[in-house]
């Protein structure tokens, strides 16, 4: 699976189809998880930036009702169930932060800092150009 978060949001399976996301919340709620791949990203966060100041009466519920929402996408995708996991204290997206092009652009301008600030200006160069 691989998460496009520059520009328009854009999801694709193992071999490079497209997965269609609907919904304006359930596709916030996949840039979010994407944001902190494979990390665990608090229910409370989640409910906060999707609802902002406004959360449901029963918030709980109704991200449930989000992540039932999107599992039931990257299912029919043949993405399985396994990609949204619960934990007790939230969701995490099961994906190698690299499968998401955001993230992995961010550790490249890092590794590229990095490179420059370690005196290495043709590595930098290379990877800041990658990125």
């Amino acid at each position: 699976m691989r998460i496009g978060l520059l520009g328009t949001l854009a999801v694709y399976d193992g071999a490079g189809r497209p997965v269609q996301v609907g919904g304006h919340r359930v596709r916030l709620l996949l840039i979010l998880l994407a944001l902190d791949a494979g990390k665990v990203v608090p229910a409370y966060s989640l409910v906060e930036r999707l609802w902002d100041t406004q959360p449901p009466a029963n918030s709980g519920n109704a991200l449930q009702s989000l992540v039932s929402r999107l599992r039931a996408a990257l299912r029919q995708s043949g993405l399985g169930d396994q990609v949204v996991e619960s934990h007790p204290a939230g969701y995490r997206l099961a994906v190698a932060p690299d499968q998401v092009d955001a993230v992995a652009f961010e550790a490249l301008v890092r590794h590229g800092r990095q490179a420059l600030a370690s005196g290495d200006p043709a590595t930098a160069g290379r990877i800041l150009r990658e990125a």
